[in-house]
């Protein structure tokens, strides 16, 4: 059975549609199980019930009219419970429902398996028998891993209706809801605007044609130069491979011509839509019908043209260079978006970011709080070649996405938009006040940076220092490593623009989901591989390189300080400190007029935590991590949303760790400090603040928000809090708890935005 499941599995993904998708499994479920029924129910939100959406063995005329309630019949139990009824005779059952419309009375065994994604039941699978049996353990099993298998497809061929304004069932919708993870706080209104990688037939945006004739003449071009291409394989090739072998690029040039491919890319272009589109739209409708024929030979000609397709394309968007258009309220969208695309936009157009890879803890979404832009991660099912133009309401408090939106719920987000910047206005008042408790207990708020950017925002916040600067930014720009003087320019622009505040500079930080072009890392699983010092320790030409850039742009400042990430034992830190104190005998006998700056130790790692004390009696400071420290107790990858919801930094073994930091570092008198998004959340700041932190440490956006809710309160009603929560044994408890806590301190206005998760 595991072939005919694959097999059926591949021809629901190559389905059109969802309809497609559900004619597909009715009718190779009902000929591999050689049962006489199998129907598809979905729930359908607008109608709040379950709708009979495919059937083969019922009457064709009860599909897509028939529907049961929440809970109704045998269907509505499956759905309920989220799991599979098996009955010998279903007219037994006291849940049984007949419904005369669908010619059921016939059959009297059933089997019932929910389709579950995300923890949600889409709908039922059913399939029915005359005989009265129950379905052996093997068809039962058969139908659930199939169900399994098949719910990310249905989910994702909903959303594609769902996107366009139409229920399961056909009905007009508004106010879909697409659910991710927060990214960063904040609600945008605008459009979608759709960026996406070169050369992928699978993420080009559907869009109107602006010059028909244009996109025709793009097209020509890039055929004519992929027939050429085609021709020069063939020659080189002689001699080289059998002459049947080279025959196959005849068959691609015969698939360029004008009454093949070329010819529906050209009248879908006629018809208006872009090149690109059209292009993509034709080589995908062929690669799925490839995929699904039963020859062997046959399906494998789907990479053939996927090839050809993308070579096709690749030209195309060399030749009619589309720059994307941003709208004055953009909110752009990609699978996988990346720093250098966020860049693109202008700055006062872009309203918000949605990124259907990663998670509230993605480099993205730290880089979009920095911004202050809402943000929504980890929106796995959207369709991404359907979002361009579309308007939308992003929520970034919620992690969601509304699709047309209604004028009700568009009024209500408006007001929301007005309420955001009334509250920002409030706090700017806050900039020049010490973060002071209302007993007059003094904390430091310092700022994450990574760009020069960054600068400008962070002292309009009233930071008092860089917690953390990321150095690997730079090198994450760069074609090949940057040399030291290059380095020493990008480090003094940072240390002069916050001079005389300190500046903490991490040393290299890459690996894991931090990778450069120029020195890949491919590992089985790179957050547990080569990472951080361990990359740098291996390769000291690197590490001492960037450690005499730092200290030569210090030369009369004598504001740097350096940090060491990912330590996991004090040879690395011994080891680090002395290839730093000999840099610094270099530059001192090149006649640099230099200071040697306090050197400190990352925690992010649970061996650190319990290595605290030896690591911090080897150093001048020490600062907690919490993003990485949180997923390494967890044990969840924090770019990973399907456990994004399992990441969180008030789970009772986070805090505890991270107490535990604190007070070994104090007991050998070390400063501490903590530089993960998690000092930027207005509640969690509270709890470290009780606990003692000398500084906390976020991005610019985060600064006032903390600065009030650190101001209103006193810092014994904070150590009576952390008292609490360090008995409760569940991350929503403590969450309660310190929500109840700025409630009662008056400053609930900033509860809305005040959630990691």
């Amino acid at each position: 059975m595991l072939e005919q499941l694959r097999d059926i599995v591949q021809q629901v993904n190559s389905a059109r549609d969802l309809l497609s998708a559900l004619d597909i499994i009715v009718v190779r479920v009902r000929e591999v199980m050689a049962t006489q029924v199998c129907s598809v129910y979905l729930f359908d939100n607008d109608m709040n019930a379950h709708v009979l959406m495919a059937s083969k063995g019922l009457r064709k005329e009860a599909v897509g009219h028939v529907s049961l309630e929440i809970g109704e019949g045998l269907v509505g139990l499956v759905a309920k419970h989220a799991e599979p009824i098996n009955l010998k005779d279903a007219s037994m059952h006291p849940s049984f429902h007949y419904i005369q419309e669908t010619g059921e009375e016939s059959f009297h065994s059933f089997l019932g398996v929910p389709i579950i994604h995300h923890r949600s039941v889409l709908g039922v699978v059913v399939v029915q028998h005359e005989q009265e049996r129950r379905f052996d353990e093997g068809e039962e099993a058969f139908l659930i891993t199939l169900s399994a298998q098949l719910a990310g497809v249905i989910a994702s061929a909903e959303a594609t209706g769902a996107i366009a304004g139409i229920s399961p069932s056909g009905q007009k919708i508004s106010d879909t809801v697409f659910a991710g993870v927060s990214g960063a706080s904040g609600v945008a209104i605008g459009e979608m605007v759709v960026v996406f990688p070169k050369a992928n037939l699978f993420q080009v945006p559907i869009r109107p044609a602006r010059d028909i004739d244009k996109e025709i003449n793009y097209f020509s071009a890039a055929l004519h130069k992929v027939r050429e291409d085609m021709r020069d394989i063939y020659e080189r090739l002689a001699g080289q491979v059998a002459d049947e072998e080279r025959q196959l690029f005849d068959v691609y040039l015969h698939m360029l011509d004008d009454d093949a491919l070329a010819k529906e890319v050209l009248d879908r272009i006629k018809g208006g839509h872009w090149a690109q589109g059209a292009l993509a739209e034709v080589a995908l409708e062929h690669i799925r019908s490839f995929e699904m024929m039963p020859d062997d030979y046959l399906r494998e000609r789907a990479v053939d043209i996927k090839d050809l397709c993308s070579r096709v394309l690749f030209y195309l968007q060399q030749g009619g260079q589309v720059q994307a258009e941003y709208s004055e309220n953009t909110i752009l969208v990609g699978e996988e978006l990346t720093p250098a695309m966020l860049a693109e936009v202008p700055e006062n157009k872009l309203k918000g970011i949605v990124s259907l890879k990663g998670s509230g803890n993605s480099h993205v979404a730290i880089l979009a709080r920095t911004m202050g832009i809402p943000t929504v991660m980890g929106v796995v099912d959207l369709p991404i070649n359907r979002l361009d133009g579309k308007k939308v309401i992003l929520d970034g408090y919620k992690g969601e996405l509304i699709g047309n939106p209604s004028e009700i719920v568009r009024r209500r987000y408006e007001n929301t938009v007005k309420e955001q910047a009334e509250l920002n206005a409030g706090l700017e008042e806050l900039k020049d006040l010490p973060c002071s408790t209302a007993d007059n207990h003094r904390v430091h708020l310092w700022v994450n940076t990574g760009l020069i950017a960054d600068v400008a925002r962070s002292l309009d916040q009233g930071a008092e220092g860089v917690g953390l600067f990321r150095t690997e930014v730079p090198f994450l720009l760069s074609e090949r490593f940057p040399s030291e003087h290059e380095q020493a320019e990008i480090y003094r622009e940072q240390l002069e623009a916050f001079s005389p505040l300190p500046v903490t500079m991490r040393t290299l930080d890459i690996g894991g989901d931090k990778a450069l072009s120029y020195f890949p890392i491919k590992e089985e699983n790179p957050f547990l591989g080569w990472r951080g010092i361990r990359v740098t320790l291996d390769h000291p030409e690197i590490f001492t390189a960037q450690i005499r850039a730092m200290m030569r742009a210090s030369e009369g400042l004598a504001n740097l300080q350096i940090m060491l990430p990912m330590v996991s034992n004090v040879n690395e830190v011994k080891l680090a400190i002395q290839l730093i104190k000999r840099a610094y005998r270099e530059l001192v006998q090149e006649g640099l007029s230099i200071k040697y700056p306090p050197i400190g130790v990352m925690i992010e790692l649970p061996a650190a935590v319990y290595q605290t004390k030896s690591l911090a009696s080897l150093v001048d400071f020490v600062s907690i991590g919490s993003n990485d420290l949180t997923q390494y107790l967890l044990a969840v990858d924090r770019n990973n949303p399907r456990v994004a919801s399992l990441y969180s930094a008030f789970h009772p073994a986070v805090l505890s760790a991270i107490y535990h930091v604190v007070r070994e570092a104090q007991e050998v008198g070390k400063l501490v400090s903590i530089c993960g998004e998690m000092a930027g959340d207005p509640g969690a700041a509270v709890l470290l603040m009780a606990m003692g932190f000398d500084v906390l440490s976020m991005n610019a956006a985060s600064l006032p928000k903390v600065k009030s809710v650190i101001r209103s309160i006193s810092r014994g009603a904070a150590q009576e809090l952390l008292g609490q929560v360090l008995q409760m044994d569940d991350a929503q408890a403590v969450r309660s708890a310190v929500d109840l806590t700025l409630y009662n301190a008056g400053v609930d206005r900033l509860l809305r935005s005040s959630h990691i998760h």
